[in-house]
């Protein structure tokens, strides 16, 4: 699949979520809830690293457990790892589906409660990508 069939996946997958919107931040295409907090960005040989990949907020704790699980796959990555987000390599055969659940998880740590259950639905229609109960903060 090329590069922007890939970024037009993901897109589907965001804009699909309550009041997000899409626009570039710091040179990539970046995904607001209700325009103000990011929680997806698509990146393209950041600062050289050759990695295609998106940097998506995280829940507590998911962060290490991904990356521990698939190194190859995930990633701490640079400027906002520190705050626990986790980098998820699209340049490797991972499914898309475990792809939508880390956006949808990052969509549940940023954005207000009210939207996160308005999501829900979403989120039930395959139950391994329902958002952590402890990544709902009301914003």
């Amino acid at each position: 699949m090329s590069k922007a069939k890939v970024v037009e996946r993901v897109r589907r997958v965001c804009l699909a979520l309550p009041e997000v919107s899409e626009r570039p931040s710091h040179g990539a295409q970046t995904f607001f809830v209700r325009g103000k907090r990011a929680f997806v960005t698509v990146h393209d040989d950041h600062h050289g690293d050759g990695r295609f990949a998106l940097w998506c907020a995280a829940p507590d704790g998911m962060q290490d457990a991904l990356v521990a699980a698939d190194p190859d796959a995930f990633f701490v990555p640079a400027y906002v790892g520190h705050r626990g987000w986790v980098g998820v390599r699209l340049d490797r055969t991972l499914e898309w589906d475990a792809i939508a659940g880390v956006i949808e998880d990052a969509y549940a740590a940023v954005a207000p409660t009210r939207l996160v259950e308005a999501a829900s639905p979403a989120f039930r229609s395959d139950p391994s990508t329902a958002p952590p109960r402890g990544a709902r903060r009301d914003r």
